[in-house]
């Protein structure tokens, strides 16, 4: 679908390079810029999963015969993806203004926590920090348990690179029309702050008060994970009337006043307490047995390798392991496009010559 569009980017960690393997998925020409020198950040394997289907020439940024290729680079491209703090890329001599000059359709992505201005522009940060700030992570634990999220994916991911990536598809559309590129300033904070605008809407007609435990999504027997008899999870989360009564009743519990008024707060804490001692009485895969394909709003909570192995997945393809290595395929998916196989990430430097070859024409 992005055939055709050049992305550079400049090696960093998390959002940005998972920013720019979306848009290689979708078929852009991805072309990393690795660090010249030294291993990989500490967590970071040498050939990631983040860096599939991108191609990779190693420069040293600090080097003028290595800025010059990169200025090269910059002239050939649509996007640039860059993730560190603020100025640094000016400090460089390759920031906004100046790869404007070289290519002024080019569009400059900046992949921050807090922004490229404000108070915290340049103080250190990570995921869990910029949602607290944001308000995302306010709803993310039961009343009096510290809010948890999952790992990066609110932050880092949700409200970071896939914001990035859209605003990446924005300004080379605008480019594209009127020749001249733009600075995308994709804050996790900013994202992840509009990412609440579901919950806000759900508020203002005051189904999810400020109060954690007191809304819809937080709060009721019929929206919360349950504990089974072998150590498994069942996420229950029958928003709805009609598929609630699906759920008691195959549960064996429309009569039952514990169950009858769906949305009386007052009655949530006791069908809670009922609801985990009956979910304790049997495994996973019995309630799985039970739920599964039925409109109740019941599923099993799985593990990645779990959810590798099960026959959704054997449906939809959603997991691969390619040489091994567990990862999810691209998504959305589009009609009419070929099946996507996973494309390997490059070593260090793997396409230079190639690249070389290309910028010199030959």
């Amino acid at each position: 679908m992005l055939e055709g569009i050049r992305i550079i980017e400049v090696e960093g960690l998390g959002p940005g390079p998972f920013a720019a393997m979306t848009m290689a998925d979708l078929g852009a020409d991805v072309v990393v810029v690795h660090r010249k020198a030294g291993n990989p950040a500490p967590g970071v394997p040498e050939r990631s999963v983040l860096d599939r289907g991108k191609r990779s020439i190693a420069l040293d940024l600090k080097d003028a015969n290595d800025l010059k290729v990169f200025r090269r680079l910059v002239a050939g491209a649509d996007g640039l993806i860059e993730g560190f703090r603020p100025g640094v890329m000016e400090k460089l001599g390759i920031g906004p203004e100046a790869c404007h000059a070289i290519n002024p359709a080019l569009v400059f992505g900046r992949m921050t926590g807090w922004g490229q201005d404000g108070p915290l522009s340049h103080a250190a940060g990570h995921d869990l920090n910029y949602i607290s700030m944001s308000g995302a992570l306010w709803y993310a634990g039961a009343p009096g348990d510290a809010p948890v999220t999952p790992a990066t994916l609110v932050g880092d991911i949700g409200g970071g690179a896939l914001y990035l990536v859209v605003g990446m598809l924005a300004g080379i559309m605008q480019a594209r029309a009127t020749g001249q590129g733009t600075v995308v300033d994709a804050a996790i904070y900013d994202g992840s702050a509009h990412m609440m605008n579901l919950l806000m809407a759900l508020r203002q007609a005051g189904a999810m008060p400020e109060a954690r435990g007191q809304g819809i999504l937080d709060g009721p027997h019929w929206c919360r994970s349950y504990r089974t008899s072998d150590g498994g999870w069942m996420s229950v989360q029958c928003l709805e009337p009609k598929f609630y009564k699906i759920f008691i009743d195959l549960l064996g519990l429309g009569d039952d006043a514990d169950f009858a008024e769906q949305f009386d707060r007052a009655r949530w804490p006791r069908a809670t307490e009922r609801l985990a001692a009956i979910f304790a009485a049997k495994t996973r895969d019995d309630w799985a047995v039970l739920f599964l394909g039925t409109d109740a709003c019941v599923a099993p909570v799985l593990s990645p390798d779990e959810a590798a192995a099960h026959e959704m997945n054997a449906a939809r393809g959603a997991w691969a392991a390619p040489d091994g290595v567990l990862q999810a395929a691209p998504a959305p998916r589009f009609a009419g496009q070929p099946e996507w196989q996973p494309r390997a990430a490059p070593a260090r430097g793997e396409h230079r010559d190639e690249i070389l070859a290309e910028l010199s024409g030959k």
